[in-house]
């Protein structure tokens, strides 16, 4: 893999010049502080603070998990996480538990509300905490979308990097996935609030139990019914977040844990966005314009686009388009990076994602 510069598409990472030259950092010495915020509307979030060994040498980064899981997801059981990558790089980590997050109780949320409540009350609770006028993210699937609408917005100014992997404005999804979520989504949303790849493991009534029967009988790929149940919720591949060959069995093994309820509410909205071609918002929320991509997103942040080649949850394609949409307002400001041989939630849990995934993340945040 090689790297590129800022404003020019690329396929992979370049090393990481700023990595600490003592012992690498582990789970072990990680110090973890979980803070409870309240967002705008009052729903009440966590972030997770984690320090290491060292004091920071670099400014806040908070980072940002999709839906229907937590922050956690970024602290695998893997010998190097990316939150390891982090703090040997000097930044101050802080992970965000939005109304998403599984370690939350469940609500019926739309990106709305977390790109209007969430994000801006997470951003200004980091900045008083550390005394740090400025700071980074980096932000995965639907935190990437809600982040990028906030940013679009105009809501968090304080923000100067944001490195989006997967998806930020412009969802583009495979065929399957498109009559999934238009056709199936409204159909199931009749019988159930929400769905849960947890059902693999742990169905709740008829509806959840008819659900992993389908699901065992058309993704015989895998032995692991969260893992296949995944693949049924958020996407088209076998499987659809992840190359097998990508997680080794412990990550594997424990990703069963990282996934629970997700609400009908996100699929509609999201069927609408993919419709579109672009994110659409409710319509429910003042702060929001009415469109995202009628003018240039009103930040001076860079964006860092990242996707992996092989997704199929969101196809690369989703990336690309934004940043044809960045380039055509600011040309040259902004950078895309397509991975081969990853494809969504591996480019943090795979297995040599400290090698090959991590070291661009941290150039383009020390950019």
């Amino acid at each position: 893999m090689t790297g590129t510069p800022a404003g020019a598409p690329a396929d992979a990472p370049r090393p990481n010049r700023h990595a600490r030259r003592t012992r690498p950092t582990t789970r072990r010495d990680h110090v973890t502080e979980v803070q409870p915020l309240k967002a705008l509307d009052g729903r009440p979030l966590t972030l997770v603070h984690v320090q290491g060994r060292h004091p920071p040498t670099r400014g806040p980064v908070i980072v940002v998990h999709g839906a229907g899981v937590r922050a956690e997801l970024f602290r695998p059981p893997l010998p190097r996480t990316f939150v390891d990558a982090l703090l040997d790089d000097g930044w101050d980590v802080w992970l965000l538990n939005w109304r998403a997050s599984i370690d939350l109780d469940p609500v019926p949320w739309t990106l709305d509300q977390a790109a209007a409540y969430d994000h801006p009350a997470a951003v200004a609770h980091v900045l008083d905490a550390t005394g740090a006028d400025r700071l980074k993210a980096v932000v995965h699937c639907q935190g990437s979308t809600s982040f990028t609408m906030a940013m679009a917005a105009g809501l968090l100014p304080e923000v100067d990097t944001v490195v989006s992997n997967a998806v930020s404005l412009h969802p583009v999804v495979p065929r399957l996935s498109t009559f999934k979520i238009g056709t199936l989504a409204p159909l199931i949303s009749r019988v159930t609030p929400y769905l849960s790849p947890a059902w693999g493991d742990r169905p709740e009534g008829v509806v959840s139990r008819l659900m992993v029967w389908g699901v065992r009988a058309t993704h015989p790929e895998c032995r692991n019914p969260v893992c296949r149940m995944v693949s049924f919720t958020y996407g088209s591949g076998r499987p659809a977040l992840w190359s097998h060959a990508n997680l080794d069995e412990a990550t594997h093994e424990w990703i069963r844990g990282e996934f629970a309820e997700v609400p009908m509410t996100f699929f509609a909205q999201m069927n609408r966005c993919i419709q579109a071609g672009h994110l659409v918002p409710t319509g429910a929320v003042e702060a929001l314009p009415a469109s995202f991509v009628a003018r240039a997103p009103r930040t001076d942040a860079r964006f860092v686009l990242v996707a992996g080649r092989d997704n199929r949850c969101f196809l690369a394609d989703s990336q690309r388009r934004t940043f044809e949409f960045l380039q055509r307002h600011r040309p040259g400001r902004d950078s895309l990076h397509v991975l081969p041989g990853y494809g969504h939630l591996d480019v943090f849990l795979g297995r040599r994602a400290a090698t090959e995934t991590y070291p661009l993340i941290l150039e383009e945040l020390a950019r």
